[in-house]
C-alpha cells in the first residue's frame, strides 16, 4: 500500500512541473493490417488495465459498443476503440482500459498496451489544423534516449468527444431556461476560457452564451496565458486593472503546451494578475486532483459537463 501511495504522489507531483504520464497503446492498422500507430491517454484517467473478459451483449446498443462486463459488482460498458477510430486489429482485442472521469466509468478495448512514458506538456501539440481526425485532440512527441533526431509521434485521444458520440445526450446539453440568471460582470470584461477539446469548447460556448457572458475561447493553457498577459497590458495602458478586462479564467487541466495546473499557478503568482479568479473545469476528478487544484490556488473546481453546475460555480465565484 505504501508503494502504491508513493507512486500516486510522485505522479501527482508532476503537475507542479508541467509534466504528466501517458499510457501508450495500439489499436491495429489499416484494413490491410499495416501502419499500427501509437495512441495515448493520460494515466490519471486509467483506473485499471485488464485482460479482455467475457462480455454480455446489449440489445440495440451502438455498433461500436461491444457489451458490458461485470467487474467486482460494477457493470461497465466496453467500447470497441479500434472500430471508433477506424483501425483493424491484427492480433485481436486483448486488453481493456477501464477509465474513470467526467462522472462516468467505461472500458475501452484495445489490441495491446506498450508502456507508460513521462512527458512535458510542451512536447504535446494541438492536433487542430493537421490531418488528424476529430477524435485526436493532440500529438505527443516521444524523443528517444539517444542524441539522434528520431522522434515517435503519439495520437492523444479526445475521449470526451468519443463518449459523447457513443452515448449522445437525450436532451439539451445547455437549456437557457434552467441554466439560471446572468452572471454579474463588469461592463467590458470577458470570461477567458481554455480547453483543447472541440466538443468541450462548443459546450462551454453554449453555456456562456446562455448566461449572456462575453468570452474569449482559447485552445491551450499557453494560448490562454499569452492572452491574459496581453489583456493585462492593455488594462495597464488604460489605467485599469486586469479585472476590468477579465472577469474570470475558466480552464481545463489537460491541454497541449501548458496544462491547467501551470496556467493557474502562473496567474496566481503574477502580481500583475492579482485577484484574478480561476475556475478549473475538467473531466479529471478525484481527491488527488482536487487537492492539487487547491494547492495551485484555483478558486473553484467543477466537473465536466453539466451546464447548470458550471453556471452555478461561475456565478458563485464572480459574486464573491
Amino acid at each position: 500500500m505504501t508503494n502504491v501511495q508513493q507512486d500516486i504522489e510522485e505522479r501527482s507531483n508532476l503537475t507542479s512541473l508541467n509534466k504528466f504520464e501517458l499510457l501508450l497503446f495500439r489499436l491495429g492498422g489499416d484494413p490491410d493490417g499495416q501502419h499500427s500507430e501509437l495512441y495515448g491517454i493520460n494515466v490519471f484517467k486509467i483506473r485499471e488495465i485488464a485482460a479482455m473478459p467475457h462480455l454480455t451483449s446489449i440489445a440495440e446498443s451502438h455498433p461500436h459498443m461491444l457489451g458490458v462486463v461485470n467487474l467486482r459488482g460494477q457493470v461497465i460498458p466496453v467500447i470497441d476503440l479500434p472500430a471508433v477510430v477506424g483501425c483493424t486489429p491484427t492480433k485481436g482485442l486483448n486488453i481493456i482500459l477501464i477509465t474513470e472521469f467526467a462522472r462516468t466509468t467505461q472500458a475501452f478495448a484495445v489490441e495491446s498496451v506498450d508502456e507508460i512514458v513521462r512527458l512535458e506538456w510542451s512536447d504535446v501539440l494541438s492536433a487542430e489544423g493537421t490531418a488528424a481526425g476529430s477524435y485526436i485532440t493532440s500529438i505527443a512527441r516521444l524523443k528517444d534516449n539517444t542524441d539522434g533526431p528520431n522522434t515517435r509521434l503519439v495520437q492523444v485521444l479526445d475521449v470526451e468527444t468519443i463518449l459523447r458520440d457513443m452515448t449522445p445526450s437525450k436532451g439539451q446539453d445547455v437549456n437557457p431556461e434552467t441554466i439560471g440568471p446572468e452572471v454579474p460582470m463588469k461592463p467590458g470584461s470577458i470570461i477567458l476560457a481554455a480547453d483543447d477539446s472541440h466538443t468541450a469548447r462548443a459546450l462551454i460556448e453554449q453555456s456562456l452564451q446562455a448566461l449572456n457572458a462575453p468570452y474569449i475561447m482559447t485552445k491551450s493553457g499557453k494560448e490562454a496565458w499569452e492572452k491574459v498577459l496581453d489583456l493585462a497590458e492593455q488594462a495597464r495602458k488604460e489605467g485599469k486593472t486586469v479585472q476590468d478586462k477579465v472577469a474570470l479564467v475558466l480552464s481545463d487541466l489537460e491541454m497541449p503546451e501548458m496544462d491547467g495546473f501551470t496556467l493557474t499557478r502562473n496567474i496566481k503568482q503574477d502580481p500583475r494578475l492579482q485577484g484574478l479568479p480561476v475556475v478549473i473545469h475538467s473531466s479529471l476528478s478525484g481527491s488527488t486532483n482536487e487537492s492539487h487544484i487547491k494547492s495551485v490556488g484555483a478558486d473553484a473546481y467543477v466537473a465536466k459537463f453539466v451546464a447548470t453546475d458550471l453556471a452555478g460555480v461561475i456565478r458563485r465565484v464572480l459574486t464573491k
